[in-house]
């Protein structure tokens, strides 16, 4: 049985682990650079992860809240959603610190460090990223006393800050965690066999997912800016459906800047 730990302690890291880190790192970089949104990559070596170095929470942590005021901090499991949306909502990002072995690289139920480090952390130093990640944190919570409202935050989450591909000079490009961080994944979204639809925050209100195959469906986002302007529509849907009045555009609101 797998220990959890509930903080990190860097010292504790086996040589198996540098080994898996590095396995993971230098595969998903073979691909990476030239299928990753370039926002993405740029972020990556603005963040300072490599091969050589598994990420250390403190180092990660300064260089986050230096450039956009975001830190991580440990989980030792899978966050309750509204505890989630919390957190984003203070921009604070749970991830784990433990990682695969070598029998799982290519699958794992839950996810390890290298998904939730690698694959998301280095955007938090986009400024836009970081702002519609809080964004999305605090919408959440707004409408966190509708429990019919949680799954559908879930379904936005999923199809974009986990599964989504986003434009970039004129073609389709990985960026959602869940892909970076899977090279079966990776190669499976750019490969022409899944369904690709422009991003439509009520369609994908409306579409189901599985966490335990291969997506069938992705969302391509034309931008960043266009990731923040989905709040807009997500906030819009939920007043229709729920009843719930609309203070102001949360790009006002909550000052989303791209």
């Amino acid at each position: 049985m797998r220990i959890k730990p509930t903080r990190q302690i860097y010292q504790d890291y086996t040589p198996e682990d540098f080994k898996v880190w590095r396995i993971l790192f230098e595969r998903q970089m073979h691909y990476l650079g030239d299928h990753a949104v370039r926002s993405y990559l740029e972020a990556l070596d603005q963040i300072g992860f490599n091969a050589a170095e598994i990420p250390d929470f403190e180092k990660t942590n300064r260089r986050l809240r230096a450039v956009t005021g975001w830190q991580l901090t440990v989980a030792k499991e899978l966050v309750p959603q509204e505890e989630f949306f919390k957190l984003l909502s203070e921009r604070i990002f749970p991830a784990t610190c433990w990682l695969r072995n070598f029998e799982e690289l290519d699958y794992l139920e839950e996810p390890d460090m290298f998904h939730d480090v690698f694959g998301h952390a280095p955007l938090l130093v986009h400024p836009g990223y970081a702002d519609f990640m809080q964004a999305f944190g605090k919408l959440a919570l707004k409408w966190a006393s509708h429990p019919e409202a949680v799954p559908l935050f879930s379904r936005v989450y999923w199809f974009t800050i986990e599964f989504g591909l986003m434009a970039d000079q004129g073609a389709a490009k990985i960026f959602g965690a869940g892909i970076l961080s899977s090279l079966e994944e990776s190669r499976h979204a750019l490969s022409g066999q899944a369904k690709t639809f422009p991003l439509d925050t009520l369609q994908m209100l409306e579409t189901g997912y599985r966490t335990d195959i291969l997506q069938e469906t992705y969302f391509l986002i034309e931008g960043i800016e266009q990731l923040c302007d989905c709040l807009n529509g997500l906030d819009a849907a939920l007043q229709e459906r729920f009843g719930m009045p609309r203070e102001q555009p949360l790009t006002d609101k909550y000052q989303v800047s791209f």
